[in-house]
């Protein structure tokens, strides 16, 4: 299977309406291990949260998996997978399963069983990463790593509740959070992520999905750099093999309107995965309005606080590194306190404004 045409892309674009999506973790969930291991696998509150997720007018979910759950617990992740998304389903809800993610900003490697508590007062201070770091760097480890890529995608190749495949989040992030800032992991990390992205390109496209395949880019210039975005080598090649054009961007509105323009050019529907910091000025209140004026699908990062504790801010600074000031006085991510009434009420409503009925959003031009 060969990657898709733009023309087949803009097809399967243009036959949905606008995608307005949140990233999902239940509140009760310190990390991905926590949300789908059968000890603490909760779906009421799944179910509970994401009906919060419909009322407001969201149309998609995206949630990380995590290969331990597979190598201990194969049958089980598969079943739960496919609970959350019929869940979702019934709700009208898309899903995108993320399946590798390098973001281990607790620093530890995962480790499949009971997860500690979060980190008083650190943001995302659990997030292990799928496989972990030092499996990406592990070449005797990607026969495992292939067996588990295949398998999720073969079982579910041809079920339309999934919208899309985002094969690896950030692939080569090897930031580290802690009470006295961040670190970075070995820099190692980004020859192996790249590798393993590529492979997971191809062993996907090896089982034939009806679905896209896509990887995110998702680094970009700082403040008062000029360059062009999304230049990594990871970056890429991330781009030249999706099928439809995934992007991280937690900056302002002024400054995502420019990576559009810059992404648009690669003639492909277009998606910001993940977006929505308030301390760097990436709002709901003014940037959910570019995002459908272009057309452009998103995934707001959080939607209940809860134990992954993400409405706290990054390390202060990395909040000043993105131009903003760090404020714990604000939520950093996150859209709803834990019995679902909102942070903001003019962030929901604008949500659902943007989402009701008989307000399309602009499609870009097909060639």
């Amino acid at each position: 299977m060969d990657r898709w045409t733009e023309a087949d892309a803009r097809d399967w674009w243009q036959a949905r309406p606008w995608v307005c999506g949140v990233n999902f973790l239940p509140s009760t969930a310190v990390n991905f291990i926590e949300m789908w291991h059968p000890d603490t696998f909760d779906l009421p509150t799944i179910e509970r949260e994401l009906t919060w997720a419909a009322g407001i007018g969201f149309t998609a979910v995206r949630f990380n998996l995590h290969y331990l759950g597979w190598v201990h617990d194969r049958d089980g992740t598969i079943d739960r997978l496919d609970r959350v998304m019929g869940v979702a389903h019934g709700l009208g809800l898309d899903t995108v399963p993320c399946l590798f993610d390098d973001c281990g900003f607790g620093g530890d490697e995962p480790v499949w069983g009971p997860q500690p508590d979060p980190v008083r007062g650190i943001h995302n201070s659990r997030a292990v990463a799928s496989p972990g770091r030092a499996i990406v760097l592990d070449a005797r480890q990607r026969p495992r790593l292939e067996a588990y890529l295949r398998d999720i995608i073969r079982t579910f190749r041809d079920d339309r509740r999934i919208l899309f495949w985002d094969l690896y989040n950030e692939p080569g992030n090897r930031m580290n959070f802690s009470d006295t800032g961040y670190a970075h992991y070995a820099s190692e990390l980004e020859t192996g992520a790249l590798s393993l992205m590529e492979s997971c390109f191809e062993w996907a496209r090896a089982e034939s999905p009806v679905q896209p395949l896509s990887v995110a880019a998702w680094t970009t210039p700082l403040p008062g750099d000029d360059s062009h975005p999304y230049q990594t080598e990871i970056d890429r090649s991330a781009l030249l093999h999706s099928d439809i054009i995934t992007f991280h961007a937690y900056w302002s509105r002024g400054r995502v309107a420019q990576f559009i323009d810059y992404l648009e050019v690669l003639d492909r529907p277009i998606l910001c995965t993940e977006w929505m910091a308030r301390a760097v000025d990436s709002r709901i209140t003014d940037q959910l309005q570019l995002f459908h004026d272009r057309g452009v699908g998103c995934f707001q990062w959080g939607l209940v606080k809860g134990r992954t504790q993400t409405w706290l801010p990054w390390p202060d600074a990395l909040v000043r590194a993105h131009g903003g000031t760090p404020d714990r006085s604000i939520w950093f991510h996150d859209l709803l306190h834990e019995d679902g009434s909102p942070y903001d009420r003019h962030e929901v409503d604008t949500i659902r404004n943007l989402t009701r009925p008989g307000h399309a959003a602009t499609r870009r031009a097909t060639r």
